[in-house]
């Protein structure tokens, strides 16, 4: 709105050191629905015809949860595309157009992550909680981008694909169709977590000393007290602050460590 409270065409409004100005006017920013009455409307054709369909669809559920009012910023729009477009390259060869996948088996870290990334999804679809399961999509495209430079395993990309067709359908079933299936995903299964995949084997306890963080230590999942003890005691940062055995640790198992000098 200009200083009149009159409301202005959004889309002509440009943003130069967090300030907003219209026609060498200074509006301001106001937060609402969205309305032609209001000047701000967005026509979704437009985010189609220039970002695509499966982009709008994506971007509109990674805005953050459904039952809340959400700011709209189509500058942010292209975030969703450029994940889009890291999937289609984990299959598709920009150069040459053929298919990049690898029949090698991934490693467990990849394999932990995969089903860890299964059990997340399926949950945060179940509770409408999309933008939390695009997130988790991104770091699993994330992770075969930066380990697998020559191909992603198969069995991972396929069942990256089959979940993000529940986002974004239409390009999840053009790389279903170029990885060989004839099927349509909207008519198959989707992937099932192996619960022994998602217990962790390790984990990360905080050091406490005289009541703050000092350190973290990573040690087994079913680590004792006496490992546990032994673990903090021997990081160098908590030797650095202690001099000679401490008064006190008390350990509170999977949780924390805390010692008192």
């Amino acid at each position: 709105t200009d200083s009149r409270g009159v409301y202005v065409p959004a889309e002509e409004v440009t943003e130069s050191g967090g300030k907003f100005f219209y026609n060498g006017e200074q509006v301001n920013q106001e937060y609402g629905k969205m309305g032609k009455s209001l000047k701000n409307s967005v026509a979704p054709d437009d985010i189609c015809r220039d970002y695509g369909a499966d982009t709008l669809r994506v971007y509109e559920m990674f805005m953050g949860p459904l039952d809340q009012s959400r700011p709209w910023a189509t500058k942010d729009v292209i975030g969703s595309q450029r994940f889009l477009q890291r999937v289609w390259r984990l299959v598709v060869d920009e150069e040459s157009g053929a298919v990049r996948v690898s029949d090698a088996e991934p490693s467990q870290d990849t394999v932990k992550l995969l089903h860890k990334t299964i059990a997340g999804v399926r949950e945060d679809f179940s509770e409408l909680r999309d933008n939390t399961a695009v997130a988790k999509l991104m770091e699993l495209t994330g992770h075969l981008t930066k380990f697998y430079a020559d191909g992603a395993p198969r069995s991972v990309v396929e069942q990256l694909v089959t979940m993000l067709a529940t986002l974004a359908p239409h390009i999840a079933e053009e790389l279903w169709h170029r990885l060989g299936h004839d099927g349509l995903l909207v008519r198959g299964p989707f992937p099932e977590a192996d619960p022994a995949l998602l217990v962790e084997d390790t984990i990360e306890i905080p050091v406490q000393v005289k009541g703050k963080v000092r350190s973290r230590i990573q040690v087994p999942a079913d680590a004792d007290e006496t490992t546990l003890r032994e673990a903090a005691l021997a990081d160098d940062k908590i030797a650095a602050l202690l001099d000679g055995e401490p008064r006190k640790v008390i350990i509170v198992p999977g949780r924390l460590v805390n010692i008192v000098p």
